[in-house]
C-alpha cells in the first residue's frame, strides 16, 4: 500500500536583520489567550536577538520556554556558546526569559545586563544559580561594548513593568524595544514591511498593555524620538523596519488626549444605574450641583444600557468620575462593576473619583465603590452619599452640595478640612 510521505520541513533558520544582527526567536501560531486578558487572533511571537561584534556576541532577551529548543538551534546557527560576552535583559516576564538559566549554563562567562530594579527578578528566575553569574546593573546611557559594537541602555520604566529596558545598537542605529511598539501578530514573514496587516493588533496592544502606563510610555518616547533609528526590533510582532519613525510618531499620536485642545475646563462623568428611579433622582441632583460651577463641564450618562467599552476613553480622558448605584442583594449592581473593571486598562491615578446610591435595607454599594476607586489609585476626597428609598426634597439638596463639593476638589477651590481630633 502506498503511504503519502510527510514533505520535508527545514528547522528554524535565524534571519538576519543586519550585517551580524539576527533573530533568533521562535513562532507560536496557536496561541490565543495571551496573560489570560489577550486575546490573539494569529498567536505571537518571542523575538530574541543575537548581535555580533569583534569583541563577543550578545543575547537581547530569550523566548518562552517551551520554544528553547527552537531559540537554540538558531542561536547556534550564528554563535558558538563560548562567544557569548553579553546577555541582555530588557524585561524578565517568563515569554522573555523562559531560556535564560539553561542559555547561562551554556555560556556562564555571558555578563548580564539588567535594569536594577529588574536585580530581585533576576535572582527569584535563577534561584541558588544566581551567585555564579557576573550581573552588571544598567541605567541610561550606560553601555556595553562588544568591541567594534555598542550596546547603549534606555531605562524605560514600566513599560510596562518596573524593570522594562530598551537596548540602542548604535553602529547600526537598532533599537530594540522589548514589549514597547511590539504586538501579539505571528507571521514567519517577520519584517513589517512583508507580513500581513497588524494595525489592529499594534493597536490592541498598545490599549492593553501600554494604555494603563502612558505617562511612562511618554517618558519613554522622550528618551527614543532623539535616536537615529534605522529599525526596531520589539519582542512581540514584526520587526519595523519600514519607516519605524512612523511607528514611534503613532503612539505619540495613541497617547495624546484628543480633548485637551477642545476643552479648557474640568471634565467630569457621572455614571449611574437606577432600578426604580431613585439613583436616577440623585444623579440628576450631583449633576445640578457639580455643573454650577462654570470652570468644570459635567456630562451624565444612563448605564442601563449596558454597554460600558464606549465610556473607557471617555474617561481616560476625564479629570472625574462619579458612579451611582443602588445596593441590590448587599452590593453594587454588575453593570457598574464591568465599568470599573474596565478601568485597568487606563490610567487613573490622581484622578478625582465618588459614589452615591439609593438602597433599602443595608446600603453598601457606595461604600464598596468607593473602595474599587482607591484600589485605582483615584483620589476620593468626598464622602459618597446614600439614601434610603427614594430622596426627599432636602435630600436631593444634599446630593446637589455633594456635586457642589466635587467641582470644587477638581478645580482646586475646596475649603480645607477641620479636622477635630476628639472625633478620631
Amino acid at each position: 500500500m502506498n503511504t503519502v510521505q510527510p514533505i520535508p520541513r527545514p528547522g528554524p533558520v535565524p534571519v538576519e536583520l543586519a550585517p551580524g544582527v539576527h533573530w533568533v526567536g521562535a513562532l507560536d501560531p496557536g496561541l490565543r489567550v495571551f496573560d489570560v486578558i489577550l486575546r490573539t487572533a494569529n498567536g505571537t511571537s518571542y523575538n530574541s536577538y543575537a548581535v555580533r561584534g569583534s569583541g563577543g556576541v550578545a543575547v537581547i532577551d530569550t523566548v518562552k520556554a517551551e520554544f528553547s529548543d527552537a531559540f537554540f538551534a538558531q542561536l547556534e546557527q550564528v554563535a558558538r556558546y563560548d562567544e557569548i560576552t553579553a546577555l541582555v535583559l530588557n524585561h524578565l516576564e517568563p515569554d522573555h526569559t523562559g531560556a535564560v538559566a539553561e542559555l547561562l549554563r551554556r555560556a556562564p562567562q555571558a555578563r548580564i545586563h539588567v535594569a536594577p530594579r529588574g536585580l530581585d527578578m533576576l535572582r527569584a528566575l535563577l534561584k541558588d544559580d544566581f551567585a555564579d553569574y557576573q550581573v552588571v546593573k544598567v541605567r541610561t546611557g550606560d553601555t556595553a561594548d562588544l568591541g567594534d559594537r555598542t550596546l547603549r541602555f534606555l531605562t524605560t520604566p514600566y513599560v510596562h513593568w518596573p524593570e522594562t529596558q530598551c537596548t540602542y545598537l548604535e553602529e547600526q542605529e537598532i533599537l530594540f524595544t522589548c514589549d514597547l511598539m511590539g504586538c501579539h501578530f505571528c507571521d514567519e514573514r517577520l519584517f513589517n514591511d512583508a507580513v500581513g496587516d497588524f494595525r489592529f493588533s499594534f493597536e490592541y496592544y498598545f490599549d492593553h498593555i501600554m494604555r494603563p502606563f502612558r505617562r511612562h510610555v511618554s517618558e519613554a518616547l522622550d528618551l527614543i524620538e532623539p535616536l537615529a533609528i534605522s529599525a526596531i526590533a520589539p519582542a512581540h510582532g514584526p520587526v519595523l523596519r519600514s519607516h519605524p519613525r512612523e511607528y514611534i510618531t503613532h503612539y505619540r499620536r495613541l497617547l495624546t488626549k484628543r480633548l485637551a485642545s477642545e476643552v479648557a475646563q474640568k471634565t467630569l462623568l457621572i455614571f449611574y444605574v437606577s432600578a426604580y428611579g431613585a439613583t436616577s433622582q440623585m444623579a440628576a441632583a450631583v449633576a445640578e450641583g457639580a455643573s454650577e460651577n462654570p470652570d468644570v463641564r459635567v456630562s451624565l450618562f444612563d448605564l442601563a444600557v449596558g454597554e460600558v467599552a464606549p465610556f473607557v476613553d471617555l474617561i481616560e480622558e476625564a479629570d472625574g468620575i462619579v458612579l451611582g448605584t443602588p445596593t441590590i442583594n448587599g452590593d453594587a449592581v454588575k453593570t457598574v462593576w464591568d465599568l470599573l473593571a474596565s478601568l485597568v486598562d487606563i490610567e487613573t491615578k490622581g484622578k478625582l473619583g465618588g459614589a452615591f446610591g439609593s438602597y433599602g435595607w443595608t446600603g453598601e454599594a457606595v461604600a464598596m465603590v468607593e473602595s474599587r476607586l482607591q484600589g485605582l489609585k483615584m483620589r476620593v476626597p468626598v464622602k459618597g452619599i446614600r439614601i434610603k428609598l427614594h430622596p426627599t426634597l432636602p435630600e436631593l439638596e444634599d446630593c446637589r452640595d455633594y456635586g457642589r463639593q466635587l467641582s470644587a476638589h477638581l478645580t482646586g477651590t475646596a475649603e480645607p478640612r477641620e479636622i477635630d481630633f476628639a472625633s478620631l
